[in-house]
């Protein structure tokens, strides 16, 4: 029997996370699609893997014994996965970085140079993805690492290390009553309509609605947007505020949109990641390094941290320890 392996990761997802609305949001999937996803393969295995009821989803006997072995062979196919794309990577002298909206801003382009001083002949393939995937091609394997705004769903299965941070700011339709003003406080938008990133991104949805500094106050989406263009055109017409990075001012200007500091909301932090393996690969390593040599505030001279280990020239390593922003549990949420 074949059986395809999105069905596998999204049972090992419910499996863990035992409830439908949370294991949606950490696969990036709508909650139907889901269900039909779980139905599908309680079909094709011909037994019922859950038990379902108003408090979240129970495994069934059977799907207990199918849970302690779906881990193995996922984990399996996407090392032998990650291989062959490894190899076809070296073979074409490609990295693969994935990102969302302006990446790390003005830092992206030296860090790209930084690599190919680092490895002549190769070049790096930027992949922007849009905000359903705020994890911007890691999680489907489509990047080899990535640019990415922190907070993100899955984040806790990746190595990270924070590159820069910056102030929180809010764009505004230009005419807005606010418009004016040098500084807004968040307490002044509580009850503005938020454009708002699609519910599949998770916390990276809450965390640019402020979710958590509202003080219980309920958040109004006045729009969704799934890329720049939608949320600047939302924004335009006046469906919503919106909170942003403050490099969004110099990325994104249009004369019927304006940009203000944001006060009382925690900054914004840009991070490079990529996946946690048994052997991080010679280039992924490479581009790490390149990152964190131009990361604002590292001394000329000093090793980057954490230590990569290894020659540059190495063809693999041993696992790279976590970082210390994700060792410490420190995440932008703080």
């Amino acid at each position: 029997m074949d059986v395809d392996t999105r069905l596998l990761r999204s049972f090992a997802v419910v499996a863990d996370e035992g409830h439908l609305t949370r294991a949606a949001e950490r696969l990036f999937i709508s909650q139907p699609a889901l269900t039909k996803q779980i139905k599908q393969l309680e079909t094709l295995l011909g037994v019922t893997l859950f038990t379902r009821s108003r408090t979240g989803m129970a495994l069934t006997e059977a799907g207990t014994a199918l849970a302690g072995s779906v881990p193995a062979v996922l984990d399996s196919w996407d090392a032998a996965l990650r291989t062959a794309k490894s190899a076809a990577g070296r073979a074409d002298r490609v990295l693969r970085v994935g990102f969302v909206a302006s990446g790390a801003n003005e830092l992206t382009q030296r860090i790209i140079a930084a690599f190919a001083r680092r490895r002549p002949g190769w070049r790096v393939q930027l992949h922007q993805t849009s905000w359903d995937d705020p994890t911007a091609g890691l999680a489907s394997g489509v990047a080899d690492a990535a640019l990415l705004r922190l907070p993100f769903p899955g984040e806790e299965t990746l190595d990270i290390e924070v590159l820069i941070t910056e102030d929180r700011w809010v764009a505004l339709p230009a005419g807005h009553r606010l418009a004016g003003q040098e500084v807004i406080p968040f307490a002044d938008l509580l009850e503005e309509p938020f454009v708002a990133t699609p519910e599949a991104s998770g916390r990276w949805r809450d965390y640019w609605l402020a979710s958590d500094e509202r003080g219980g106050h309920p958040v109004t989406i006045g729009a969704v947007a799934h890329n720049p263009d939608e949320w600047l055109n939302a924004i335009a017409n006046g469906y919503g505020v919106s909170l942003t990075p403050q490099a969004t001012a110099r990325f994104y200007q249009r004369p019927d949109v304006v940009y203000r500091p944001v006060s009382g909301v925690s900054p914004s932090r840009v991070g490079v990641a990529w996946p946690r393996t048994p052997a991080v690969p010679a280039a992924v390593r490479d581009f790490v390094r390149s990152c964190l040599e131009l990361r604002p505030g590292t001394e000329p001279g000093l090793p980057p941290v954490p230590d990569l280990g290894g020659p540059p020239a190495q063809a693999s390593i041993a696992r790279a320890p976590r970082s210390s922003a994700m060792r410490s549990g420190a995440t932008a949420r703080e």
